[in-house]
């Protein structure tokens, strides 16, 4: 470990302080199975490239609902047409619901598509399939504990540019969900999106434009479980897929590695995700969630 993962090790426990000094001893530490997520990310891998509007993104499609199914939570296939620069493509989002003792939504999202490229098959391990494993198994936990909120975790399509990023080529399925509940008023209370958070060599930071005190809350729970030189205190400005939710006021926060070499490349393969990365995750945002429903309570009566 090198000195600078030790000092931020160091300054990260003591973000620890912002969770009461009770709850830090009596919560007990969350269960994330990062085996079975990591199997997840090999069976997608198998299918092969899944970019959108392609027979293998409708494979993935598939074995995400059939997943959810196998342990009780069912799901819905939002289906919607996007312009694209290679024109009209089909393409749909996955969202289960998890009800809780109330109606306001906490969203837990990522994506599940891959980048299309012309040059090689990418297969996108970390890349698409790491956020698809984990909101699998982010799923499963959830349904197995009562939950103040409700929660709907979702499963984007088209995050990704079909050529060169620009705002209307990028984000496809974020911007469909964000713009069909903003017309509804159906707007979730917050939301958590989780990217490329496989890779063996696990480095999260701060993202620049995401909620301050959604960040604080997550970073606090990561150093409580020991992770603290996981999640670093640094940040960088990365737009996805929260982009389109905090562009209407929804409170956000991602969760990106973005020191991964292989990014768009066709070493993003299943040797560079690890499960022990992918159960920190797991189990950093399921430690997390109680402390966001709560900060979003208490928002109601003034900011957390």
């Amino acid at each position: 470990m090198s000195r600078m993962r030790i000092g931020l090790a160091l300054v990260l426990i003591l973000l620890a302080g912002l969770v009461p000094l009770g709850a830090q001893e009596t919560r007990p530490a969350p269960s994330f199975d990062g085996a079975a997520a990591l199997r997840h990310v090999e069976r997608l891998v198998a299918i092969g490239p899944r970019p959108a509007g392609s027979p293998g993104a409708a494979r993935a499609r598939a074995y995400i609902v059939d997943e959810l199914r196998k342990v009780g939570v069912s799901a819905r296939v939002e289906s919607f047409d996007a312009v694209t620069p290679h024109g009209r493509l089909p393409m749909a989002n996955v969202v289960a619901s998890l009800p809780g003792r109330r109606q306001d939504v906490i969203l837990i999202a990522g994506h599940y598509d891959t980048k299309w490229f012309r040059e090689f098959a990418f297969v996108g391990a970390n890349d698409g399939g790491s956020s698809t494993a984990l909101l699998i198994e982010l799923a499963r936990r959830l349904r197995e504990r009562p939950h103040e909120y409700t929660y709907w975790v979702a499963w984007f399509d088209g995050e990704e540019a079909r050529e060169t990023w620009t705002s209307s080529d990028s984000l496809y399925g974020s911007r469909h969900m964000a713009e069909e509940l903003g017309k509804s008023r159906r707007l979730p209370s917050a939301v958590i999106v989780a990217d490329m958070i496989g890779d063996r060599d696990l480095g999260i930071r701060r993202e620049a434009a995401s909620t301050p005190w959604m960040t604080d809350v997550i970073w606090a729970s990561a150093a409580r479980l020991g992770y603290a030189t996981h999640f670093m205190p640094d940040s960088l400005a990365v737009e996805d897929d929260h982009a389109p939710f905090m562009r209407l006021g929804v409170p956000a926060a991602l969760l990106i590695d973005f020191d991964f070499p292989p990014w768009h490349t066709a070493e993003d393969t299943l040797d560079k995700v690890s499960a022990r990365s992918l159960e920190i995750v797991g189990r950093v945002l399921l430690d997390a969630l109680p402390g966001i429903e709560d900060g979003l309570t208490r928002s109601r009566g003034g900011r957390p």
